[in-house]
C-alpha cells in the first residue's frame, strides 16, 4: 500500500462505508431497525431467528450435507445431527427432569459429545454452564457452586479433577455418548416457547479479583453474532465485486475449546450457514493437524496466532496446496504484522487479506472488524463498530469525550451479556447507565474509527487465553516468606505472552523458582503458572497511591517520583 496516515482517512473505508449501507438499508438482508432491548432503544437485525433453537431447525434442510467432520473419523450430516439433538434432549428430559431455564454443567476437550449436548440444552431452553476445561478442581467446584446445574456432563479427565462430594448426577460426554443417541432418535424436538432474553449460555471470563464470573449470553446474543458474522462475509463478497454462491462450500478447521467463545461461535455458524464445521479434536501437533487440513480439503483456516504461527513454522505447511486455503482468519490475540507477512509469503494469493475482529466473551464476541488495508496503515486501528454495535469513549464516572480523546471503550449493543450471573457488584462495575459496558479497554475514536491504546487492565493474553495477574498474585502470596508478588506479561514469539512473577522474599527465606511452579501447580491452570521466576529482596517500586508501578518492572523506566 502507497497510503499514509490514519485508518480513516484511507479511500476504501468509503467504499466500506457504501457496502454495509447496501446491506443493512430497508429491504436488505441485514436491515438495521430499532427495538426496545431490555428497556433501551437499540439498533437490531430485522431478519435474525428469534432463538437459537430455530437456526437449529433451518439448519435441517440442508439434509444430507457435512455438517461437521471430526478428526477421530466421525462424520455427521444435518440430517443426522436433528435426531441426535433430539434423542439427546428426549433423555435429558425424561430422564433426568431438564427444562426451560434450567443449567446443566458441560466440561470436556472438544468432542462430540460436547456439542450435541450443548445443542439438546439450547433445543428446549435450558441453559448450558460452559465449564473451562484447563481449570483445577477448586475452580470447578466455585463454577458448580455459583451456578447449581442439575446435571454434569464430564469427560474422563475432567471428571478425575472433581471430588467425589459433588452429589450431582454426572455422566461421561464420551463413554455415555452412543446411548444417549440411541435413546429416542424418532423423538422430535421440544417446542416449549423461548424467548430471545432468555438465558442460553453461562461462560466463564475471570475478573480482576481472579475468581471466575459467569457472563449470561442470551438467545438474542448469539443469534445476533452469528448473523453478524454472515454479514461480514456478505460484505466481503460485496466490496470484491463476487457473487455470494461463487467459490467451493467452505470447510472451517476448528481448533478453539468449545468452552470458549470462539468455539461456541463456530459451532453456531456452521449450522446457521450449512458450512461444515472439521474439528480436530487431539492436540494440536502442526503436522498432525496438516495432514486433516489436506485429507478433508479444508479451505478456511481459523486460530489463535499461536495456531497460525506453529502451522506456519512447520516445513510441511508447503504440502497444503495453496489455492485449496480460501483464507485465514485470527482470534483470541493481535493480528500482528509478523502474522500478516509470513502468512503472504507462504499463500500469495492471500496477501492483503488478513483481517481482525475485535470483541469479548462481554460483548458478544464482535464489536468491530478491521480489513487488511485497515491493519497495515494502523494497526492499532480496530475498525469502526458493526451495524447494532453502539462505541462511545467514557471517563471512569461515564461521561463521554470528545473525538479524540482516550479513555475507557464502552460498548452498547444486542450482543452485550446479559449480566454476570448472581454477581450484583461486578454487574454494578461494569454497566454505565444506560445499559453501557466498560470492556476495560483504553482507546479513542477518530473518523468512526475505533483505536485500541492499551489493555487498561493488566490483562496478560497467553495464546489466546486471557490471564488476571491477580489471581496468580494472590496464590503466590499465600507462600510463607513471600512479601509482595507483581505478576506482568512477557513477549513470546510464538504464544504472545508469557507469564512472568517477580516475588520479593524475606531475606532469611530459601525459596526457589521450583518451589513457586509446585505451589502455583495445587490451585492454578497450566498456563497461569508463570513460566518465569525472579526472586529479589527489594521492595517493588509503587506510586504514592501504593499500587505497585508494572510497567516499570516491565520495561526498566524510572517511576518518575523519589520514593519516601
Amino acid at each position: 500500500m502507497t497510503e499514509t496516515g490514519p485508518a480513516h482517512t484511507l479511500p476504501q473505508l468509503a467504499a466500506l462505508h457504501d457496502a454495509t449501507a447496501r446491506l443493512t438499508s430497508p429491504g436488505a438482508p441485514f436491515e438495521v431497525v430499532q427495538e426496545d432491548v431490555r428497556g433501551e432503544i437499540m439498533d437490531v437485525l430485522r431478519n435474525r431467528a428469534r432463538s437459537l433453537r430455530e437456526i437449529l431447525v433451518n439448519s435441517f434442510e440442508f439434509g444430507d450435507r457435512e455438517s461437521m467432520i471430526f478428526s477421530d473419523g466421525r462424520r455427521v450430516t444435518f440430517a443426522g445431527f436433528e435426531s441426535d439433538v433430539a434423542s439427546v434432549a428426549s433423555w435429558l428430559q425424561r430422564e433426568h427432569g431438564i427444562g426451560h431455564g434450567d443449567r446443566v454443567a458441560i466440561c470436556g476437550a472438544n468432542s462430540y459429545g460436547w456439542i450435541v449436548s450443548f445443542w439438546a440444552c439450547l433445543s428446549m431452553g435450558a441453559i448450558t454452564v460452559a465449564m473451562n476445561g484447563w481449570w483445577t478442581e477448586s475452580e470447578m467446584q466455585h463454577a458448580i457452586d455459583l451456578a447449581e446445574p442439575k446435571l454434569l456432563l464430564f469427560d474422563v479427565k475432567r471428571a478425575a479433577r472433581l471430588s467425589s462430594d459433588v452429589t450431582i448426577p454426572r455422566f461421561d460426554l464420551d463413554e455415555d455418548l452412543e446411548m444417549m443417541l440411541a435413546y429416542a432418535p424418532e423423538a422430535a424436538l421440544p417446542a416449549n416457547h423461548i424467548d430471545e432474553d432468555d438465558a442460553a449460555i453461562l461462560i466463564f471470563t475471570s475478573g480482576t479479583t481472579g475468581r471466575p464470573k459467569a457472563a449470561v449470553l442470551s438467545h438474542r446474543s448469539v443469534v445476533h453474532y452469528t448473523t453478524l458474522q454472515n454479514f461480514l462475509g456478505a460484505r466481503g463478497m460485496v466490496m470484491a465485486g463476487r457473487g455470494p454462491s461463487e467459490g467451493p462450500p467452505p470447510i472451517r478447521l476448528v481448533v478453539f475449546p468449545s468452552f470458549h467463545v470462539s468455539g461456541l461461535g463456530a459451532t453456531v455458524n456452521g449450522l446457521h450457514t450449512g458450512s461444515t464445521g472439521a474439528w480436530f479434536l487431539t492436540r494440536f501437533e502442526a503436522d498432525d493437524v496438516i495432514d486433516f487440513i489436506i485429507e478433508n480439503k479444508v479451505n478456511i483456516i481459523g486460530g489463535t496466532g499461536t495456531h497460525i504461527l506453529r502451522l506456519l513454522d512447520s516445513p510441511r505447511c508447503a504440502e497444503i496446496p495453496p489455492q485449496q486455503v480460501m483464507s485465514v482468519g485470527m482470534g483470541g490475540s493481535a493480528t500482528t504484522p509478523e502474522i500478516m507477512r509470513r502468512l503472504a509469503n507462504r499463500f500469495p494469493h492471500l496477501d492483503h487479506t488478513m483481517s481482525t475482529g475485535y470483541g469479548s466473551t462481554e460483548t458478544g464476541s464482535l464489536v468491530s472488524f478491521a480489513p487488511n488495508w485497515m491493519l497495515e496503515v494502523s494497526p492499532e486501528c480496530i475498525g469502526p463498530a458493526l451495524p447494532t454495535c453502539e462505541v462511545k469513549i467514557m471517563d471512569d464516572e461515564g461521561n463521554e469525550l470528545p473525538e479524540g480523546g482516550e479513555g475507557n471503550i464502552c460498548v452498547r449493543s444486542p450482543l452485550l451479556l446479559t449480566e454476570y450471573w448472581r454477581h450484583p457488584s461486578a454487574n454494578a462495575e461494569a454497566f454505565f447507565p444506560g445499559r453501557w459496558f466498560n470492556t476495560g479497554d483504553f482507546g479513542r475514536i477518530e473518523g468512526g474509527c475505533i483505536y485500541i491504546a492499551s489493555r487498561k487492565r493488566d490483562l496478560i493474553i497467553r495464546g489466546g487465553e486471557n490471564i488476571y495477574p491477580f489471581e496468580i498474585e494472590n496464590c503466590i502470596e499465600e507462600m510463607a516468606g513471600v512479601i509482595e508478588t507483581a505478576v506482568i506479561g512477557v513477549d513470546h514469539d510464538i504464544l504472545g505472552q508469557e507469564v512472568k512473577a517477580i516475588i520479593v522474599i524475606a531475606p532469611d527465606t530459601n525459596i526457589t523458582d521450583i518451589d513457586v511452579h509446585e505451589h502455583c501447580k495445587k490451585s492454578l491452570s497450566v498456563y497461569k503458572i508463570p513460566a518465569y521466576v525472579e526472586l529479589r529482596t527489594e521492595r517493588l517500586p509503587r506510586n504514592p497511591s501504593g499500587k505497585i508501578l508494572k510497567h516499570v518492572l516491565a520495561d526498566g523506566s524510572e517511576a518518575g517520583f523519589v520514593e519516601e
